[in-house]
């Protein structure tokens, strides 16, 4: 499933083709994705202007001017790309290009915006812009790993008195929004941090936070904006809509490199991988405590 910095680039590779622009017709080749289409979901974007498209955790938000938001998750496999018009860079996960699994197609003057999705767990859904907060969707979610969203002092406050374990804490959506498990494994690393250890132990027992969240802090800040800037991380077949690939798994010091040494000058431990909630959990046991 793709993370917050793939979504987050097919974001940027996206707004400059839909912001501003009118969907003039939208075309669905089928009744349902994950779940079903709203009710007159195509009727209800023809004709709409985008004023903004954004993103929350691991969800596109297409603000329209109608007031409404189109909402959009790629799920495990789905894939945007463009068609028609001067090329652009806008990111995709084009696991298929086959027709056959072309399931919704937005005509924006010259262009196309198609939404490929071989196993259909992705979904659109739209709900009004003003109330995005409170929608189920939304309304659970925590703080994003941004700059300005995600503080010391925030991060603090929410691993507090938490006796699960850090990596499964960092996980929970409602503490921090959008953060997948590559990404909590490379700030583990870098912020010298064992995923085992209990959430609550890095913050100072007044509740400030104290240097091992604030190492966290900067750690989680510093890879989230790495990947973004890499264009996400290619594990299967993620490519550009001109075919250049997400580069941010060539910098992995952990993810994925189970018994090699680990990269961290003057440490002579070994990357060791271990199961936790269901996922796999790469560390290193002699420079992470």
């Amino acid at each position: 499933m793709p993370e917050l910095p793939e979504v987050e680039t097919v974001r940027r590779g996206l707004a400059p083709v839909m912001e501003g622009a009118v969907i003039d017709t939208v075309h669905l080749a089928r009744a349902d994705l994950r779940f079903p289409f709203p009710e007159r979901f195509a009727e209800r974007l023809e004709g709409r202007r985008i004023d903004t498209l954004g993103r929350r955790a691991k969800y596109l938000v297409g603000a329209l001017d109608d007031g409404t938001a189109l909402i959009a998750h790629l799920g495990m496999s789905g894939a945007f790309r463009v068609e028609g018009g001067e090329p652009i860079g806008a990111m995709v996960f084009p696991r298929s290009k086959k027709a056959a699994h072309d399931h919704v197609t937005m005509a924006l003057g010259e262009r196309r915006i198609i939404y490929n999705d071989p196993r259909r767990f992705g979904f659109m859904t739209l709900a009004v812009t003003a109330d995005l907060d409170a929608h189920p969707y939304f309304a659970h979610l925590g703080m994003e790993p941004m700059p300005g969203a995600l503080t010391a002092d925030r991060l603090a406050a929410a691993l507090a008195g938490k006796a699960a374990p850090l990596k499964a804490a960092l996980l929970d959506q409602r503490v921090i929004a959008g953060l997948g498990n590559i990404y909590v494994c490379e700030a583990l690393w870098r912020a010298r941090l064992s995923p085992k250890r209990l959430a609550g132990s890095i913050v100072r027992r007044d509740g400030s936070a104290g240097d091992r969240v604030a190492r966290l802090t900067a750690a989680i800040l510093s890879v989230i904006e790495e990947a973004i800037l890499a264009g996400g991380s290619s594990l299967r077949d993620y490519v550009a809509a001109d075919g250049s690939l997400g580069r941010f798994q060539h910098t992995f010091a952990v993810y994925g490199r189970e018994g090699e040494p680990c990269p961290r000058p003057a440490c002579d431990g070994v990357v060791k991988r271990i199961v936790q909630s269901g996922r796999s959990t790469f560390y290193c046991p002699q420079c992470q405590r």
